[in-house]
């Protein structure tokens, strides 16, 4: 019978497991503790599935205690990472066991929601996960960001990690949908370090208060030398645009200007040249609501009064696999188990990974019924719309 159990403080065999998922034509490099155990791989609880009687785990994982914000609200969030299983483990049903044994410890502890960075999104779906948001990348040549200069009048200047806190303040208002929240050490050791080259990190100021910022690193391939943007963000259109500037300014050292952001920074809307700019999309992270019963209400927007029965596939936790009734009375949600003596059909019905996204703001009930997603008349779609409208998702960096 498998067993899932925090690991023992035996990291050689976590390293072993991850080097070859994640990384087998480098090989399994010798464990290092100076190398393989910096202040960003330290952080995580390990869990793994034991087979009865073994001490070697079938699979493991990392789990981050984290908060997010929803709407913006904080409520406590897991972050799911390092799922591995070496070959002679596969096929055994080890990582269905290792992801239920998760969200069972998710909802014990109270998580409203886990959120991982997949390898493969179909193989995440299919166990209840879906996409929280989309990520452009807009490449161009400096120059076509010159449109930008002379918007505004402000300054930059250069931080280093002692000055976090200097960059909090923009962070938290151009993230106003499901955005995590940041302590010391993330802002330490995931944006300003804990990568094998440390970024550049400026803030844009307006009479001395921030108004935007932008992390980047400079790397040269094949002789074409690029500015690497991998967080951007601003207070207002004026802030934006001295962003767009600044990376123009490095006209004399770049060919290239890659920005990483959500897809609501409207860069090609902006830009003069939008032909000059190659813009690409990826998808992002993925989400799931750990109880239904529980993140519905916790997570409704709309104000309206409404009694709903919904009815949930969860391919996993039984817990989710049910119709519930969800209603909402002056503000206020509840939602419980609809129990067996309910008629009729329910008034929706989807899978857990869409009513995920429908949950945190990150597709719209319209939109999955459009998909085939949600089976709902057009009245139940648009209540669903008023309690959980469409919002920001932007979940742009790994654990």
């Amino acid at each position: 019978m498998a067993d899932y159990r925090p690991i023992p403080d035996d990291r050689e065999i976590f390293h072993e497991y991850r080097s070859y998922a994640f990384r087998p034509e480098e090989g399994v490099p010798a464990y290092d503790p100076d190398e393989h155990e910096t202040v960003r791989d330290a952080r995580g609880d390990r869990r793994g599935i034991f087979a009865e009687g073994d001490d070697r785990p079938r699979t493991v994982c990392r789990h981050y205690w984290l908060e997010a914000r929803v709407r913006g609200d904080t409520y406590p969030v897991a972050g799911l990472a390092s799922v591995a299983t070496p070959p002679e483990f596969r096929r055994e049903g080890n990582v269905r066991e290792l992801l239920a044994g998760s969200l069972e410890e998710y909802r014990d502890r109270g998580d409203r929601l886990s959120i991982l960075w997949p390898f493969q999104y179909r193989f995440y779906r299919k166990y209840g996960w879906d996409t929280a948001n989309r990520i452009v990348t807009h490449a161009a040549s400096p120059d076509v960001f010159a449109f930008a200069r002379g918007a505004d009048e402000g300054s930059f200047r250069s931080l280093g990690a002692d000055e976090y806190d200097v960059l909090e303040p923009v962070y938290n208002a151009a993230s106003e949908g499901l955005a995590l929240e940041r302590d010391e050490r993330w802002w330490r050791h995931r944006i300003f370090g804990g990568h094998d080259t440390d970024p550049f990190v400026y803030v844009y100021e307006r009479d001395g208060e921030p108004a935007g910022y932008l992390v980047y690193r400079i790397e040269r391939e094949e002789g074409t030398r690029t500015m690497g943007v991998s967080e951007l963000a601003a207070v207002d259109r004026e802030a934006l645009l001295a962003l767009f500037a600044f990376c123009a300014d490095h006209d004399s050292q770049v060919d290239r200007v890659e920005l990483r952001v959500s897809e609501t920074v409207p860069v090609r809307e902006l830009a003069r040249d939008p032909d000059e700019i190659d813009t690409s999309l990826e998808n992002g992270p993925m989400v799931r609501l750990v109880d239904v019963a529980e993140g519905l209400p916790a997570l409704t927007a709309g104000e309206a009064d409404a009694a709903l029965e919904i009815e949930v596939e969860d391919p996993l936790v039984d817990w989710n696999d049910d119709r519930f009734v969800l209603e909402t009375t002056d503000g206020t949600a509840t939602c419980e188990r609809a129990g067996d003596g309910t008629d009729g059909g329910p008034d929706a019905a989807l899978d857990v990974g869409a009513l995920s996204q429908l949950a945190v703001g990150a597709r719209s009930a319209s939109a999955l019924a459009s998909t085939g997603r949600l089976e709902a008349d057009a009245e139940t779609a648009t209540v669903l719309s008023g309690l959980y409208p469409e919002d920001d998702v932007y979940l742009g960096h790994h654990f």
